[in-house]
């Protein structure tokens, strides 16, 4: 089996400008190449290839590893920057009580990306709000 080239594949929301702007420094910070970048954005995209529902990689950041291995959402981070060189602080997001408190901002986030990006069309129900 040959070994992929990248460590880790992230897929993001290439419609969303803070999304964007956060792989845009990814980029820029992974010069060996660990990372690979799919946008769920694009309309080439088919989730249906990682037998996956699309609108699970709607609802939380996502990636997977060469074997097949999934991750998601703020784990998705920690494993991101782990790649990076900044294993010891991320560490410390994995602290009692800052962990939690990453996970549910996080959450709150990705629950409200598309109102906080000014895209929320009619699929933005109040219940998904804060």
């Amino acid at each position: 089996m040959t070994q992929a080239p990248w460590q880790l594949e992230i897929f993001f929301d290439g419609a969303c400008p803070i999304c964007k702007r956060e792989v845009a420094l990814l980029r820029r910070r992974d010069t060996l190449g660990r990372l690979r970048f799919t946008d769920i954005a694009a309309p080439e995209f088919d989730a249906a290839v990682y037998d996956r529902a699309r609108d699970r990689f709607d609802v939380r950041i996502q990636a997977r590893s060469p074997d097949g291995a999934w991750l998601e959402g703020v784990e998705v981070f920690r494993a991101i920057y782990t790649l990076l060189g900044f294993g010891w602080l991320i560490r410390l997001t994995r602290l009692p009580g800052l962990r939690g408190l990453l996970d549910w901002a996080y959450d709150l986030f990705a629950r409200n990306r598309h109102r906080l990006t000014g895209r929320c069309t009619d699929t933005c129900s109040p219940r998904q709000a804060l």
